[in-house]
């Protein structure tokens, strides 16, 4: 969804011409995985944070276009809610100690952006959902000035044909509606890239999928919405429902989420690719002028527009992404499971797990997910979401057994192993994975850390408590200690 779309309506035709267009791209895709030269001589690794806005009273600040003139800094981008921004951090190879670089850049710019828009009187916060939000900021004249994102909501509604049904049930329940797609907007994640050939994307998705699971049980970082404590990474219900252009009966029929899992391990990523085209309609039909064909038989790059926007409206948790660079086409694997925050040390020692892990399972001999049914995998993702830190999931050869006991006895030392072949250098690797080591042995996440937090703070009001529990993490954040030391 980084491109710009203009403000329109589509008619029938459009659609139309573009379906065929979105076909003519796949087909010209596929021969490109057959025929071309895509760029895998030293692959690369990437990440991007979402943050919200926040007043010195720590409540939603409205005010991202402000921000973002005030912050000048072309890293930084407009998200969907006028409290979002995303930055994006320059891709970089692992063994240049390319965690440390990740750190060093984020903690940099970062500190300069707070800075800067701390002069409006507006903070950044790195939470997986901001709990001061209230109804009135997930309303319609809260979306960001982008005409895109007005636009896309405008579709997902039109394709549901009803307004959207939130309900989430944990330690409180909420029920509510939205006639917008902006309380997608709550939901601020970290995203790691890591780029691979064709021949290894399929090995590559399939360990992203099968450790979903545990990556969200040691992050969980979103337990309150709307002053209600839910689930403990209450982003993953939010965001499926958000954006959900299935009405009830659409979902009887078996009719696919746009925010997936998938139901399968893949053999190639055109599996992913050609699955958008065949189950989603376009939501924003766009058609561009190139020819691909003509462009690839010219032995140029084809830009294959049509397919990369129509794969952007397609929220997979593990997303395929077909991107170019200096001419060249490359493909990576966005993982998308975690929230954001709490601390640029947490989000560089969860990219160190899952880069490290990642790759020991990715180029394994015996593939885990042979030995694992993918509605395991599934169910894994939802039962840590739910249960965070104290989530049991379930493992070959282990049975069920305690997220944080799998780590630190398993996966830790598949993690190392991973962080070698990328070439990270050992006491690197160990700054980072101690992290992971401490959140484990202390079973505290941030949202364990906020729960707990709010728990001393009964006596109060919902929102005073929340808001006070907001600023210690706020400090903490600022402070750059894992959480799991506060």
């Amino acid at each position: 969804m980084g491109e710009e779309v203009d403000a329109q309506e589509f008619t029938g035709a459009d659609r139309t011409r573009h379906r065929a267009k979105v076909r003519r791209c796949l087909d010209v895709f596929e021969r490109m995985l057959r025929e071309a030269a895509f760029d895998t001589d030293d692959p690369m690794t990437g990440l991007e944070v979402e943050l919200n806005l926040v007043d010195d009273a720590g409540d939603p600040a409205l005010r991202n276009a402000e921000a973002l003139a005030v912050i000048d800094n072309p890293d930084f981008q407009t998200e969907l809610g006028q409290f979002n921004i995303e930055m994006n951090s320059a891709p970089a190879a692992l063994r240049d100690r390319g965690l440390t670089g990740f750190e060093d850049g984020l903690r940099r710019s970062l500190n300069e952006a707070e800075r800067r828009t701390s002069e409006l009187g507006a903070h950044l916060v790195m939470i997986g959902i901001l709990p001061t939000l209230t109804e009135e900021h997930l309303s319609i004249e809260a979306i960001s000035s982008n005409w895109r994102y007005r636009l896309l909501s405008e579709q997902v509604l039109a394709a549901r044909g009803e307004d959207i049904s939130i309900d989430i049930r944990g330690t409180d329940v909420l029920r509510t509606t939205a006639d917008s797609i902006l309380p997608e907007a709550a939901c601020t994640s970290t995203q790691f890239h890591v780029q691979t050939p064709p021949e290894r994307f399929a090995a590559y998705w399939n360990a992203s999928q099968a450790i979903a699971g545990v990556q969200v049980a040691l992050g969980a970082n979103s337990p309150y919405l709307l002053g209600k404590q839910l689930w403990r990474e209450t982003r993953v219900p939010l965001f499926e429902q958000a954006t959900d252009t299935r009405s009830e009966e659409l979902k009887a029929q078996g009719v696919r989420p746009r925010v997936w899992f998938g139901e399968r391990w893949i053999t190639s990523v055109f599996d992913l690719f050609e699955e958008n085209v065949r189950f989603f309609p376009a939501l924003l039909p766009v058609t561009h002028d190139e020819d691909p064909l003509t462009v690839l038989e010219a032995g140029g790059t084809p830009n294959l527009s049509e397919l990369r926007l129509h794969n952007g409206t397609i929220y997979r948790w593990n997303r395929p992404v077909y991107d170019i660079a200096g001419g060249r086409p490359h493909l990576r694997v966005e993982n998308r499971a975690l929230a954001a925050g709490p601390t640029v040390a947490d989000i560089v020692a969860n990219a160190a797990f899952y880069f490290g892990l990642v790759r020991t399972l990715a180029e394994s001999e015996r593939p885990l997910w042979s030995q694992m049914s993918f509605s395991a995998a599934e169910e894994n993702f939802h039962l840590a979401a739910r249960d965070g830190i104290e989530a049991e999931i379930y493992w070959p050869g282990v049975g069920r057994v305690r997220a944080t006991e799998l780590v630190l006895r398993r996966l830790l030392p598949m993690a190392y192993e991973g962080l070698e072949s990328w070439g990270v250098e050992r006491a690197e690797a160990e700054r980072y994975l101690g992290t992971i080591e401490g959140r484990c042995l202390g079973s505290v996440n941030g949202a364990e850390w906020f729960v707990r937090q709010m728990a001393e703070r009964e006596h109060l009001d919902r929102y005073d408590a929340i808001r006070a529990v907001l600023a210690a993490y706020r400090e903490g954040m600022e402070a750059n200690a894992p959480v799991h030391t506060w």
